[in-house]
Parts: C-alpha cells; sequence; structure tokens
C-alpha cells in the first residue's frame, strides 16, 4: 500500500494515476471535502496539521509519497503549521507503523541564499525527516514545473506576464532556472518507491537544462503568441514597495517571496537521480514546445 498525502491536488491526481497504472494499491489523504474523479482510489479525508485526523490512515502502509504543503500563503504562520508541524506529524505517524520508505517532495527553494518562510518551512522538513531513526526516506527537490496547463507557480508567472503591456521585471533577469516538465516530474516520482538505492539520497528532479529567468518569459510568451518589452525593476526599489504593500494590503501583489523567487538561482543538477534511477528531463525549449507548439501556432 502507498499512502499519498495531497493526493488529490494537481501533481497528487498525476501521481496516483501512474501508480495506479502500475497496478499499485494506493491510498490518499487530503483535506475533507477533496475529491478525485474518475479514479478508483482509497480516499481518506483528515489534516496533516492536526494529528488526531491521521488515526488509522497509515494502517497497512508500506511506501509513503509526502506531497502535502503550503506552497503560496500570506500568512507566514501557514507554513509552519503545514510543511513544519504537518511534515513532522507525517514522519512520526509512518515511524510508529513501520512504514519502510519515506519520500518527502521539499523545494529547490532550500537552497536560497537569501531565505523566505517558505524556503525555511522546507528545511525544516528537511531536518525533520532526515532526524527520524528506523525510517528509510528520499527527499525531492523538484524546480519550477510546468505542463501545458501550467503548474502553479509558472502559471502565476505567465499570468502577470500577460496582464501588462510592457512588463516591469524585478531585476535583471539574470537568475537560472532550470523549469521541468511534470511528465518528467512524475516519471521521476514513479521510479522511487522502495528503491534501496534511493534511501538516504536528496535528489534534484529538475529540467534538462538551465535558461535565465527573463529569457524563460520572453520563450514562454512567444509560445503564447506574445512579444512584450521588459522593463528591469531595482532589486532595491521592489523590496521597499513590497515592505510598504505589507503594511497596507492583506493581499500585496508584491512580496519577499515573490521577489526571492525571481532573483535567486534554482539551478539543481539532477545527475545523481540521472545515475540512480534513470532520470532523464527534456530540455526546456522541447518541454515548452511539447506543450505549446508553435508550429501549430503558425498553421493557425
Amino acid at each position: 500500500m502507498i499512502l499519498i498525502s495531497g493526493g488529490a491536488g494537481v501533481m497528487g491526481t498525476r501521481l496516483v494515476q501512474g501508480l495506479i497504472e502500475e497496478g499499485r494499491k494506493v491510498r490518499v489523504l487530503d483535506r475533507p471535502g477533496a475529491r478525485i474523479d474518475g479514479i478508483d482510489v482509497d480516499l481518506r479525508h483528515g489534516d496533516v496539521s492536526d494529528p488526531e485526523t491521521l488515526r488509522g490512515v497509515f494502517d497497512g502502509v508500506d511506501t509513503v509519497y509526502h506531497l502535502a504543503a503550503i506552497l503560496i500563503a500570506h500568512d507566514d504562520a501557514a507554513f509552519q503549521r503545514v510543511n513544519v508541524n504537518g511534515t513532522k506529524n507525517m514522519v512520526e505517524a509512518s515511524v510508529a507503523a513501520g512504514v519502510k520508505h519515506f519520500i518527502f517532495v521539499s523545494s529547490a527553494s532550500v537552497t536560497y541564499p537569501h531565505t523566505t518562510a517558505y524556503s525555511l518551512s522546507k528545511r525544516e522538513g528537511e531536518r525533520i525527516v532526515k532526524s527520524q531513526d528506523g525510517m528509510n526516506y528520499t527527499i525531492i527537490r523538484p524546480t519550477l514545473a510546468y505542463n501545458e496547463r501550467g503548474g502553479e507557480e509558472m502559471q502565476m508567472f505567465l499570468n502577470y506576464l500577460k496582464k501588462y503591456p510592457v512588463v516591469p521585471f524585478i531585476g535583471t533577469g539574470r537568475a537560472l532556472k532550470r523549469p521541468v516538465h511534470v511528465d518528467d516530474l512524475m516519471a521521476g516520482f514513479l521510479s522511487l518507491a522502495n528503491q534501496p538505492q534511493t534511501y538516504g539520497k536528496t535528489y534534484a528532479f529538475s529540467g534538462g537544462d538551465s535558461i535565465a529567468i527573463w529569457d524563460m518569459g520572453k520563450l514562454l510568451l512567444k509560445h503564447h503568441g506574445l512579444n512584450k518589452p521588459f522593463v528591469p525593476l531595482p532589486v532595491g526599489l521592489c523590496k521597499a514597495m513590497a515592505a510598504v504593500l505589507a503594511r497596507v494590503q492583506k493581499r500585496p501583489a508584491l512580496t519577499w517571496n515573490v521577489i526571492a523567487g525571481v532573483t535567486q538561482d534554482a539551478n539543481l543538477d539532477p545527475s545523481e537521480a540521472t545515475r540512480d534511477i534513470g532520470y532523464r528531463p527534456m530540455p526546456v525549449r522541447e518541454g515548452f514546445e511539447k506543450c505549446w507548439p508553435l508550429g501549430a501556432r503558425r498553421s493557425a
């Protein structure tokens, strides 16, 4: 039995489907009210931050994929509650149930030299996973995920690029990113369960090559039939604006989390995952073409 927390989300549903197609028994843990349509799966409702709701969920479970997390929040306490406390609860319940393999989906942001509340919460989650005795673990650090429907962060970036005729860009756009296609990410996830060579390892599940975020923005717009000028804004000015907005708005459009994500590298090397489990992600230009073919746009 494989348990997936957050399995009713976009990424989780893809993983559930892939595991079921491989003939695996799958149980999903997600928040009350969550649904998975069209898939015959054992769905349990609970809250990773509340251990009382996890009773019985781990019975008979051999492998855990811990995907459940808060990625974007306007209240930093949410990161502590879900990403830190929730991971602690999942790990402790896994150890108590005798789970053989705990797979923790972390984040490329743990490598940021200038931290955010989110990146710190994922760092602490990694520490919690590593500190447990008697349980094999694997930690995964995905980079910016995308497919034809976007991916949460990529879709937010695209929506921002589309919003203005002239795009205000935080900084000079030199930060290197390795966007990863969801198909590659899922192939990597499916290669992990109960594979002894992955125990105790931390893998970067990143894309096949790196690209500056400025160039990535231009390329993304090109694949959507758009061409716009970008105007770089000084990072210091953006930080000052974010500080002011934080005082006067409950949900500011510009935050330190956004600035940190745009201006810092997430250029993680996937070569260890390639050696151990055959992870071979496609380059970004190939992936964008797969999602939004330029040839189809020209013919249209």
